[in-house]
């Protein structure tokens, strides 16, 4: 890849393959730089307008965790050629909503025969250059904040096993497609830290590579986490999906649990999520100050850890 690109070459590349972030920029002018990002998967829920939207509220999410605002999305579609033409309506309808909601467009793109349905977007976007929201911030002394409960990945897992009760099921569906909108305009006027959102590589995964890039030391509360109801007990059913086994062999090297964490609870910290909240690094005044703009806007947010100084790893106490 060295021989074929390099980053110094394109000095308006401010965030690209070389810091490995949520979304590349590239800055334009001396107030604007573009937020370029894309993410599709495969289906989380039955419903075919909930599973569009929540694909898309996924995929807007990388832009607000760059701290950008969303303008532009492509919808990427691979779906079998027999999928009835009203669901494929009812995804692109609930992709479309969302995308509105968060005051985009969606002006194109792009659909192919698959055996296997995967849905996402491709979405652009604006933030200034000296307001970009990176993973590489973060600072002694930071509170960590999460604007999401997690637990998404045993609930549809569970849901697919058709042992889910519904309303939990419910409740997690909701939450996958609310926007990340509101999170990042509660950041604006704050210095930024780091931030990022909390996917597929669950929170620690997540919260490894803000700690890794940033050179720093966290300390997460469990108690302090907020989970999706059900979560424990599927948990403890042990209904995680393979990929949080994934995450703990791929990220587990970095952690450290208290003792009475048993194994369910520490599996739990490594459930990948979808449509996640964003996880922030501030210093404690600005958080209280995010966190009252952010109740004010009608949301919660959990502060479930800080930083430390020290080479990079991950407590969970």
């Amino acid at each position: 890849m060295s021989d074929l690109f390099v980053e110094a070459d394109y000095p308006n590349l401010l965030v690209g393959l070389a810091v490995a972030d949520d979304a590349a920029v590239w800055q334009v002018s001396e107030d604007r730089a573009l937020v370029f990002t894309t993410d599709f998967f495969t289906p989380v829920v039955d419903d075919p307008y909930d599973y569009g939207a929540i694909a898309a509220a996924n995929a807007l999410s990388d832009i607000y965790a760059m701290a950008g605002q969303p303008f532009l999305a492509l919808n990427l579609a691979a779906l079998p050629a027999e999928l009835p033409e009203e669901m494929i309506i009812e995804i692109l309808r609930g992709s479309g909503d969302k995308v509105k909601e968060a005051g985009a467009v969606v002006a194109g793109g792009h659909t192919i025969d698959d055996d296997e349905p995967k849905f996402g977007l491709s979405v652009l976007g604006f933030v200034h250059p000296k307001r970009v929201g990176t993973k590489a911030g973060s600072r002694p002394g930071d509170a960590l904040i999460l604007t999401k409960p997690l637990g998404v990945g045993l609930i549809t897992t569970a849901f697919k096993a058709d042992v889910a009760d519904l309303e939990h099921v419910a409740t997690a569906v909701d939450w996958m497609k609310r926007l990340n909108k509101d999170a990042a305009a509660a950041l604006e006027g704050i210095p930024l830290h780091a931030v990022t959102d909390i996917t597929g590589f669950s929170l620690l995964g997540h919260a490894w590579e803000v700690a890794e890039k940033s050179g720093v030391q966290m300390r997460l509360r469990f108690d302090n986490l907020p989970f999706h109801p059900g979560s424990f007990q599927y948990a403890e059913e042990l209904l995680f999906p393979a990929s949080a086994n994934n995450n703990k062999e791929a990220f587990g090297e970095h952690v450290t649990f208290a003792e009475r964490l048993e194994y369910e609870m520490q599996l739990l910290t490594f459930c990948p999520e979808t449509s996640g909240g964003l996880f922030i690094s501030l210093p404690p005044d600005d958080a209280e100050t995010f966190l009252a703009h952010y109740r004010a806007m009608g949301h919660e947010a959990w502060v479930v850890g800080h930083v430390m100084e020290g080479p990079p790893t991950i407590e969970v106490v």
